[in-house]
């Protein structure tokens, strides 16, 4: 019975360790008025929730949106929005992973990519890219500090 009440309590504590990463970086968003503000606390989970260390997710997660940023940003400005445009860009996206040895970070990449060339925007694909990966950029932050001040019980901190 003694290891029920452990588990959740430990259960609680991640509960608001997550909310409490969510909360910061979904409020610092708002704070400095980014458009998409949900991608920060959005990321900020995905970090703080991972079963991987904080670090290395966090490392996959940025250079994932950075390299699908600035891609999805390139193929916006000078191609058609087309399936066939958007394939080889996912493709290209893959390949540049691979060329870098950061093939963990091509889902992120991916992910990033598609929200820049499906998802109808009023701003020029270079802004909508630089707001994403900042929206990350901030999650991952917030999530890499809270997961150093408050690490997730039982394993190392971050």
């Amino acid at each position: 019975m003694a290891n029920a009440y452990k588990l959740m309590f430990d259960a609680l504590l991640d509960a608001a360790r997550t909310a409490v990463a969510a909360v910061l970086s979904m409020l610092l968003a708002r704070l400095l008025k980014l458009p998409e503000y949900y991608w920060a606390p959005i990321s900020a989970i995905v970090i703080i929730q991972s079963t991987l260390n904080p670090r290395d997710v966090a490392w996959q997660r940025f250079a994932g949106t950075a390299l699908g940023a600035v891609v999805g940003a390139v193929v916006a400005t000078f191609f058609p929005p087309r399936a066939l445009v958007y394939a080889v860009a996912i493709f290209l996206c893959g390949v540049i992973c691979a060329l870098l040895r950061v093939r963990s970070a091509y889902r992120f990449a991916a992910i990033t990519l598609s929200i820049i060339l499906l998802i109808t925007h009023t701003r020029p694909a270079w802004i909508v890219a630089w707001h994403r990966f900042v929206e990350v950029s901030l999650g991952i932050a917030v999530a890499l500090v809270v997961a150093r001040v408050w690490p997730s019980r039982g394993s190392d901190p971050a």
